[in-house]
């Protein structure tokens, strides 16, 4: 547990933008109040912070966040309950960060905790499986520049690792293009890593659908996910024609950086996210 809460620690405060938009659903409910709902479930507002203390109950074999002595509800008005102890003490832990105004676009494990529980498109495991092989089909590092020479030859040394190492591990043929159209995805690779996702249950994968958008890379995500490469490398891996660009050309430093330290933020929390809610984890404290 030590090692992915230091992970969470080091994105907690980056900026971000949240990965989908909130379905909201007018109706009485317990805690908070419906107004207070409305405005945390709007990702452009920023709600004054109205509590003292986030914390978290346990019930049922669920964990729930409170506000002071307010249950904490998704954006559709459901109660917010996630099943691992540990995830519920990280999304407590970003709501006790915020200071004077809820930043809500910050706030990646909460963001990623309300699309589990409220799946607002309602996709099933089947139709978040299919839409994760389409990454494959288009993965940042199976398409291949010819030129500049120097690039086409980064590219084929620090893509061509990742490529061999999800080959070796699935037992699956894997392929590169220097073409524009997807990738052709042979009918046994299809399916045993079809196979691989759907055995995740249905938090993971969504932890799983927000990794694999921010990298464009289902690979990359599987390589962080268990633990080939890091965060910052799978980053860099992934933008690594951008990385070309601004070496060769120079860049707008903070922005550059911006972007950079945005997409660890992003890849940092899926990649917790789907370990958390793959794993019985608990906290022990002193007592």
């Amino acid at each position: 547990m030590a090692a992915p809460m230091r992970l969470f620690g080091r994105w907690l405060l980056a900026e971000g933008k949240p990965c989908i938009s909130r379905i909201i659903r007018e109706r009485k409910t317990e805690g908070l109040t419906f107004s207070q709902i409305r405005q945390t479930a709007s990702p452009s507002r920023e709600l004054k912070k109205f509590y003292k203390n986030a914390y978290v109950v346990q019930s049922n074999g669920w964990f729930e966040i409170n506000l002071d002595n307010r249950k904490l509800r998704t954006p559709t008005g459901n109660l917010f309950r996630v099943p691992s102890e540990t995830l519920a003490m990280a999304v407590a832990t970003e709501w006790n960060a915020q200071q004077d105004t809820i930043k809500r676009h910050n706030m990646h494990l909460n963001s990623l905790s309300n699309t589990a529980l409220d799946n607002p498109i309602g996709k099933t495991k089947e139709e978040m499986t299919t839409s994760l092989m389409h990454f494959l089909e288009t993965d940042t590092i199976c398409f291949r520049l010819t030129e500049p020479q120097d690039l086409a030859e980064l590219q084929q040394k620090e893509w061509e690792p990742i490529m061999k190492w999800a080959s070796d591990r699935y037992k699956v043929e894997l392929c590169s293009t220097t073409g524009l159209q997807s990738l052709v995805i042979p009918a046994n690779t299809r399916q045993t890593l079809e196979k691989y996702l759907i055995y995740n249950n249905e938090w993971a994968l969504h932890g799983y659908q927000f990794g694999v958008e921010a990298l464009k890379s289902l690979l990359l995500m599987l390589a962080v996910v268990h633990k080939q490469i890091s965060v910052e490398r799978a980053v860099y891996l992934s933008r690594l024609e951008s990385q070309y660009q601004a070496d060769t050309w120079g860049n707008v430093e903070w922005h550059h950086d911006f972007d950079k330290y945005d997409l660890q933020a992003r890849v940092a929390a899926a990649a917790v996210f789907i370990h958390w809610c793959s794993e019985k984890t608990s906290v022990w404290s002193k007592r």
